[in-house]
């Protein structure tokens, strides 16, 4: 049986069932809102919505800015911990030359490997820098 084969009296107890379900306590002011009624609500609605997503983006801002700052500080750790490390290495095969080549022949070695892999991340950072300016010249001839 659908809702409009229903009698009047029948229909009008199935609202009222509804309007106390939901909370209201006198059916005629919930059948007597006007249309600039609603959309004043509306409206008030949009702004209550907007200021919660506001307030919910600037503390996603925040908690974003705090872990960036902690995610950057423990990567210059890192770096320092890997600087560090290569600094021992180059000690160790430093020491490790010594007794093949003597002090001044160890020496000159590591400091000849690390100057060639130096020239050769500069060359490649150089490639990078004119491949970058390169797209930024105009196609024009």
């Amino acid at each position: 049986m659908r809702d409009d084969d229903l009698p009047i009296e029948r229909q009008d107890a199935d609202t009222d069932l509804d309007a106390a379900v939901r909370g209201e306590d006198e059916l005629e002011d919930a059948r007597d809102v006007s249309l600039t009624e609603e959309i004043a609500a509306l409206v008030e609605d949009g702004k209550n919505y907007a200021e919660a997503e506001l307030a919910f983006q600037k503390t996603r801002a925040g908690f974003v800015a705090n872990r960036g700052k902690s995610a950057a500080l423990y990567g210059l750790f890192a770096l320092g911990f890997i600087h560090l490390a290569l600094i021992a290495l180059v000690v160790g095969v430093l020491f490790g030359l010594i007794p093949v080549l003597g002090a001044w022949g160890a020496t000159a070695v590591v400091v000849g490997v690390l100057l060639l892999v130096a020239v050769i991340l500069l060359l490649l950072v150089r490639s990078n820098g004119i491949e970058i300016a390169n797209s930024f010249k105009s196609d024009e001839k």
